[in-house]
């Protein structure tokens, strides 16, 4: 998507600047993100502070970060929700049908989640965390796919910007009901209570229909066979020039980030926080702070241009990292824990506005499901791996302050990469329909 497909915002009023986040497709966006936010809190953060108050060690805790390595193998059934149709259901539409399907299987697996018992069955629980990141990932290739047809070209930034406040909201508003409710009724309850996190998408699709693009391409260049649907993504893809160098941009420049984010309850929870404090001064000023940063990131997406934006958010979150090496080096602190927590969500929510239109703008419309699951799953991949295979050890080996000046590091190379990619024309040429009006590629050149 072009960085001037956006008018002059000195020649806009403030009724121009609010208008794009009220219009139906940005908002039906927003419901999506809230459905699409919760399963991941329900194995991240909150199934650690879990295990962590019932004496699971540590290496074993972060191990669980391996349920989200099954969100990195979507790309091999995310060809069922463009190609295979949902018996009866698929009278709705694909992408409908599948949503529908989708967010039953996440109800389904959460429940079951629900009443897996850490202390009598780390296994069994194990088995659960990864049902749930199944069905998660299953949920989220729907959604993915959903928004980016339901936006026009224009509106990926927007649309992007409001499904990360929905995000956000879902994953903080399960979390935080979640530490509520097992406080005061148990794990179970709260886990069944927030399985109801999955309606708001499947209500938007019943609303919103079938996305007109999706109906449009199909119809003019459709997908002929099941094997076209199964390998049609991959090679459109890596047919493009630069792919593999796009491909290795996707695959590092998160790395930092992902290692560094779901050991953040570990360090709170040896710091001596309560699960008040974690609420209030994590929850509470992150989920504010990520607010704040993704409206700065739709501004700096519309004033600076996609390139310059994300080379920006990826320079701020690496250093967001940094912030947590200093919060473990002065100890327990509820202002310190507010200030690292709010500078890490503040980058975020930048970069979840300006990487996320990049990476939907990349998608092929024949392709949106298998495209945007390929691309999202590649992305954080290296992280989680490292995450659930080494982070408790090296926490343990070096403490946290070295571990996190390491996640630090990691984070420099894909700000090198994509400097170079800017300065190579790499970025402009990897665009795909999803960010072109009316087939034709909308204009790349960036002031």
């Amino acid at each position: 998507m072009s960085a001037n497909s956006a008018t002059d915002v000195d020649d806009k009023t403030w009724w121009d600047g609010i208008r794009p986040y009220i219009e139906k497709a940005p908002l039906a966006s927003f419901f999506l993100g809230v459905s699409s936010g919760f399963p991941y809190a329900m194995i991240g953060a909150t199934l650690t502070t879990r295990l962590s108050q019932d004496g699971i060690d540590k290496k074993a805790v972060t191990a669980f970060a391996l349920a989200f390595l099954v969100y990195n193998f979507k790309p091999f059934w995310a060809w069922i929700v463009d190609g295979v149709k949902v018996p009866v259901l698929h009278r709705l539409g694909q992408r409908v049908s599948w949503m529908l399907v989708a967010g039953l299987m996440v109800i389904a697996a959460v429940a079951n989640l629900a009443f897996a018992n850490p202390q009598s069955s780390l296994l069994f629980t194990a088995y659960a965390a990864v049902c749930v990141g199944f069905a998660g990932a299953t949920f989220d290739i729907v959604i993915d796919a959903y928004r980016i047809e339901i936006l026009k070209p224009e509106q990926l930034g927007v649309g992007s910007g409001m499904s990360q406040y929905g995000w956000r909201i879902g994953s903080v508003a399960a979390g935080a009901l979640a530490l509520v409710l097992a406080a005061r009724v148990g794990w179970s309850a709260a886990y069944m209570a927030c399985a109801a996190f999955a309606l708001p998408a499947m209500i938007t699709a019943l609303l919103m229909g079938e996305p007109e693009r999706h109906k449009v391409v199909i119809e003019k260049k459709g997908i002929s066979t099941i094997s076209q649907s199964i390998i049609g993504p991959f090679t459109e893809f890596f047919q493009r020039e630069g792919a593999f160098l796009v491909l290795l941009f996707i695959l590092v420049h998160k790395i930092g980030d992902t290692l560094a984010n779901l050991t953040f309850r570990l360090l709170f929870d040896d710091l001596g926080y309560t699960n008040d404090e974690i609420a209030i001064y994590d929850v509470g000023f992150g989920f504010w702070a990520y607010l704040i940063g993704i409206f700065v990131g739709g501004f700096l997406y519309a004033r600076m241009g996609m390139k310059k934006s994300v080379l920006l958010s990826l320079v701020l979150m690496c250093v967001s990292n940094f912030s947590f090496a200093w919060l473990a080096s002065v100890g327990h602190s509820n202002w310190g824990m507010a200030g690292a927590i709010g500078f890490e969500n503040f980058a975020s929510g930048i970069g979840g506005v300006v990487v996320v239109a990049y990476f939907s703008a990349l998608c092929d419309l024949r392709f949106t499901a298998a495209h945007y699951a390929l691309i999202s799953s590649a992305a954080s991949i290296a992280g989680r791996f490292l995450t659930g295979t080494t982070a408790g050890a090296l926490i343990e080996s070096l403490g946290y302050v070295n571990f996190y000046l390491l996640t630090t590091l990691a984070a420099v190379p894909g700000i090198i990469l994509f400097w170079f990619m800017i300065r190579s024309g790499m970025v402009d040429m990897s665009l795909g329909t999803a960010g072109s009006v009316q087939g034709k590629e909308t204009d790349k050149k960036e002031t």
